[in-house]
């Protein structure tokens, strides 16, 4: 996989997020939290408990990545919905009927042996230490930066959920076919503005889509002629997704989210939503509304511009409902709350 070394520049920026963390997030970096506990994220939470914390973490990502290029996309996706539904705090890795991860959103998510690796490494080196919520968190953001994304400093010292409901995940994540009212809703509610709506769907730069995601933006008729279903999809592209999703393909094939450079963390995604080359109708949206377009160009005209917003956003992102203190506790294994 090509890794593409970080500008100077986004270094500079990304410097500054430790000296304003707490002003950004001072409900959680800097005062108690959620719930009935009490506790901080900090970025040296592991110093002294467990300091190969984020090594440990970020080879494992590596590892797994180096034997299949698709493993950032699914982790960085994994941590959406996890996040996204009753906060950051692993719920999605809890097995069983009636679970988050049993929702057919989430089955074929991928990446979840990915964060059992890392979690048994941990349990061997550092026993009951670190969350796999952390871990999540972690996995995500390295998956970034593995692909040529930004270098990001996350707190860490979130617990791990106790339940996981499956009928809470549809009510709360975003669907491929939504309106931007309806992503703005749904962002709105967890606490995160627009300007996160724009950067944070970025992460489709890297990652791919089942055929089912977008199949209802065209169609072919029996003389393989094809319509537009939705007119702000380029032709040619439709023409050539057609083929990707050719009739009789198996449910499980997929299609790159990013069209020319689908494993590198760039900003080709804006590009493409430019030219109308959108993977998703959620996607195509952001360059059609007056109230997101600027945004969009700027990315596309400014990778670093790009970089540091998703940094922001990003830690955003991963403060979500976190469980900290009393809350929630350490699982032993990812896959199950501990007895």
């Amino acid at each position: 996989m090509a890794i593409r070394f970080l500008r100077t520049t986004t270094h500079l920026c990304i410097a500054l997020f430790m000296v304003c963390v707490c002003s950004l997030f001072a409900s959680y970096c800097c005062s108690s939290t959620s719930g009935g506990g009490s506790g901080l994220l900090s970025f040296d939470f592991y110093r002294g408990s467990c300091p190969a914390a984020e090594m440990i973490v970020q080879n494992t990502v590596r590892s797994a990545s180096s034997q299949d290029p698709t493993i950032p996309g699914k982790l960085l996706r994994l941590l959406f919905h996890d996040c996204f539904v009753e906060g950051c705090d692993a719920s999605i890795l809890l097995q069983g009927d009636g679970t988050e991860r049993n929702d057919p959103a989430n089955k074929s998510l991928g990446g979840f042996s990915v964060i059992d690796s890392a979690k048994r490494v941990l349990e061997i080196f550092c026993p009951g230490i670190v969350s796999c919520a952390d871990i999540l968190a972690l996995a995500a953001r390295d998956s970034v930066q593995l692909t040529g994304g930004p270098s990001v400093g996350i707190p860490t010292g979130r617990r791990d959920g106790r339940s996981s409901m499956g009928s809470k995940v549809r009510e709360n994540i975003i669907d491929t076919s939504f309106s931007l009212e309806e992503m703005i809703k749904i962002f709105s509610a967890k606490g995160l503005s627009l300007d996160d709506l724009v950067t944070l769907s970025g992460a489709h730069t890297i990652g791919s889509a089942h055929c089912s995601a977008f199949s209802d933006r065209f169609k072919l008729d029996s003389n393989g002629n094809l319509t537009l279903m939705d007119s702000s999809l380029d032709r040619n592209y439709a023409a050539e997704l057609t083929k990707q999703c050719a009739a009789g393909a198996t449910s499980n094939a997929t299609v790159n989210n990013d069209p020319s450079t689908p494993l590198l963390f760039d900003n080709q995604y804006y590009k493409h939503l430019l030219i109308h080359k959108g993977l998703f109708q959620s996607d195509s949206v952001l360059a059609s509304d007056e109230r997101t377009i600027a945004t969009v160009q700027g990315f596309a005209d400014n990778q670093n511009l790009f970089f540091q917003s998703w940094g922001l956003s990003f830690l955003r992102l991963t403060s979500i409902g976190v469980k900290t203190g009393d809350d929630g506790e350490i699982r032993v294994a990812c896959g199950a709350i501990n007895a």
